[in-house]
């Protein structure tokens, strides 16, 4: 990898422009700084973000773009005040890699809310450099941005609790919904649904799985273990579901009514909206104000929280339901994804993929 003194040069896969297609493209990483730590990519999740920024669904994407940001590798160089890692430790890197360390946010250690965070790719660096995600061979992160692997916890099984996993943790815990005995809904069945589904009945919640269809009843019940399933589209359901639950996680990704949900939830029920949507979402107000009901959000975790839900994960015994592929079939996950053809996370095993040796592919003219 080099000494702290010097550049290195990795490979990654790289969108060159809004098809989103990623091919080899070698970059520059920045010198090993006194709090940085170097990790050796072993696996990163593919996350449905990573389809709206390497296609520019958001109007904001820059390239060449190297996706990932639910990354997991090993630690081969630590900078000399970097006291929290050594080499040979197994560690994850999630969607925030830089904060301002000064606002309200930072202060209580929410940093993801910080105003100024800098993104784990497709953001610019406080040296001026593009920041480059997962799908490479290696990152450089500043120590209070990595988190340690528990023992216990496979690499390719942490990957995606650094975004699915904190997402539906975060929210759960900001809102006082931990304790045992809630009633909450998953609306959604995706990667970050399953993980909900998952997190909440290891919290002692009973979840009612919302869907559009039939589809996914049995995974649902069979599979994750949820003790209800209400698809939406059936008015006799949803009516006898009214007023039921504490809590709807919406995982939706996409534009949809928010007021067919709004009806499901109890007395200062709570609809936590965690889609990345570019059209507005619209309700009637009294559908809010007749139950003193609660439209919020919330934005992956902290890093504390991070730490938290991968042990949590470790002590409950949770797994997420994963497809390991291949660097080399990173396109066609993509696609897969966008078809919601996935039960439930991708995860590229970048270490065994060999992506050194890819030739790099230049940008179409």
């Amino acid at each position: 990898m080099g000494s702290l003194a010097s550049e290195k040069t990795v490979v990654g896969w790289a969108a060159r422009d809004a098809t989103g297609h990623l091919s080899p493209y070698s970059y520059t990483l920045r010198k090993t700084g006194p709090e940085d730590v170097v990790v050796k990519v072993m696996y990163c999740g593919i996350c449905h973000t990573d389809i709206h920024q390497a296609k520019n669904h958001l109007g904001a994407s820059n390239y060449p773009m190297v996706p990932g940001h639910e990354v997991v590798g090993e630690v081969v160089e630590v900078g000399p005040e970097v006291t929290k890692y050594r080499a040979g430790e197994v560690v994850g890197v999630g969607v925030i890699i830089g904060c301002c360390r000064e606002c309200r946010p930072c202060k209580a250690n929410v940093e993801q809310y910080c105003n100024k965070r800098i993104w784990s790719y497709n953001d610019v660096y406080t040296d001026g450099r593009p920041t480059q995600g997962g799908f490479s061979s290696a990152m450089v992160v500043d120590q209070k941005f990595v988190v340690k692997i528990p023992a216990g916890l496979a690499p390719e099984q942490a990957a995606p609790l650094l975004c699915a996993g904190v997402t539906v943790y975060s929210p759960l815990k900001h809102y006082g919904l931990m304790a045992p005995g809630l009633r909450g809904g998953i609306l959604g069945l995706g990667g970050v649904g399953h993980m909900g589904v998952k997190v909440a009945k290891s919290m002692g919640h009973h979840v009612t799985v919302i869907s559009s269809s039939r589809k996914k009843r049995a995974e649902a019940m069979d599979d994750l273990g949820a003790d209800a399933y209400l698809v939406s589209a059936d008015p006799e359901g949803m009516t006898e579901a009214a007023d039921s639950l504490d809590y709807i996680i919406d995982t939706v990704p996409v534009h949809h009514p928010l007021e067919p949900y709004l009806a499901l939830l109890k007395l200062d029920g709570k609809l936590i909206l965690m889609g990345v949507i570019n059209q507005p979402l619209s309700f009637i107000s009294p559908m809010v104000m007749l139950g003193r009901k609660s439209i919020t959000g919330s934005f992956i975790g902290s890093i504390a929280e991070t730490e938290e839900v991968l042990q949590f994960c470790v002590d409950k015994g949770l797994t997420s339901q994963i497809e390991v592929v291949k660097m080399g079939y990173v396109n066609q996950a993509l696609e897969r994804l966008e078809r919601n053809d996935v039960r439930y996370r991708f995860v590229v095993d970048v270490a065994g993929s060999n992506i050194d040796d890819a030739p790099e592919q230049p940008a179409a003219a």
